[in-house]
């Protein structure tokens, strides 16, 4: 059995989604007929502009149900305000682009339920996480498929399989663990005091000083990282509480513990197309880091994401994101026995 598949292709159009109908016939897959399988994905967050378009995720689930399988696409709520902090926003969005179930032909579903508050702990035993807090998903489907947008991230340098599992599966606040030691620091001289950072903080952490210059209070911070990564003057960096390393880990430890309880009944596919400097969850146009590249499928997330980074280039994530160390994801799942 091969660790990765790779099949070639550029653009969002019909060159693309034939690329993707080769890669699924070469899979040694784990699914039978009648299996129900959850279809892990991410629909973007509204006015994102490089968010995958739902063609190639309706593709997945026809194949599945060629298969005789009865898929189901499934994402979390999430940390930040925004269009999907809860279910009912969340699916509203989805339908919005396109991830419906009357277009994908299958159900959508909210996999922490429509308040966030479905979840449970499971055991994690590493280093920062003796558990872990997700959604409780694993139980309703014999199988998998994570598919996943590959492109550039402000605080894990590139977003993937391995991210796909951690934050994807997480419940709110497993999400806010791992975000913890994520901070924002405001560079005066490049500040225009429009107030977005303040306007779009969930926790109400930002207001305006008396200096009409915007101010944090990091007991109320959670982490999330929104103000930094919408800031439309860059005025804003990450200042780390700890090693950014710190993160890389939390990252890699969360989904560990998911790919723990679905490993053997689980194929993986990373889409390198539309390869932004940003995550899907950000509004707005992001630049394109890489030209696309395609899909790259396999059986192991590190060994998925390894492969896609160096189809797109190491240098492509450094030049986006020079002061995250984005490697460390790699090194730690090895420590732990995540590959």
């Amino acid at each position: 059995m091969q660790d990765v598949i790779y099949q070639p292709c550029a653009g969002l159009g019909d060159a693309s989604l034939q690329a993707l109908r080769m890669l699924l016939v070469q899979w040694t897959h784990p699914f039978k007929k009648g299996d129900r399988i959850g279809v892990k994905l991410h629909w973007g967050e509204k006015g994102n502009h490089s968010f995958l378009p739902p063609v190639f995720a309706k593709e997945i689930v026809q194949w599945l149900l060629q298969l005789g399988a009865s898929p189901f696409v499934f994402d979390t709520t999430v940390l930040y305000s925004g269009s999907r902090r809860n279910g009912e926003d969340s699916l509203k969005t989805a339908a919005g682009h396109g991830y419906s179930a009357n277009a994908l032909g299958c159900p959508v579903v909210i996999a922490d339920g429509l308040d966030g508050r479905d979840t449970i702990d499971i055991p994690a035993g590493y280093r920062h996480f003796k558990t872990v807090q997700v959604a409780p998903v694993f139980d309703r489907a014999e199988g998998f498929v994570i598919f996943s947008h590959f492109k550039g991230h402000m605080v894990s340098g590139f977003g993937g399989a391995i991210k796909n599992l951690s934050m994807g599966f997480a419940s709110r606040a497993q999400k806010q663990r791992m975000h913890g030691d994520v901070r924002p620091k405001l560079k005066k001289k490049k500040c225009t005091q429009c107030g977005l950072c303040v306007e779009v903080c969930p926790s109400g952490a930002a207001c305006f000083a008396d200096d009409d210059y915007p101010v944090y209070d990091l007991d109320l911070c959670i982490g999330c990282a929104q103000c930094i990564g919408l800031c439309p003057e860059v005025a804003l960096e990450i200042c780390w509480n700890a090693d950014d390393r710190v993160f890389q880990e939390k990252l890699v430890e969360t989904a560990a513990a998911v790919w723990s309880k679905i490993k053997g009944r689980t194929i993986l596919i990373n889409a390198l197309l539309n390869i932004a400097s940003e995550c899907d969850c950000l509004p707005g146009h992001h630049p394109m880091i890489a030209a696309d590249a395609g899909f790259i499928g396999g059986y192991n997330p590190v060994t998925v994401d390894e492969e896609s980074v160096g189809r797109v280039g190491e240098a492509r994530f450094d030049g986006a994101h020079p002061q995250v160390g984005w490697r460390r994801q790699f090194s730690y799942s090895r420590e732990i026995g995540f590959v």
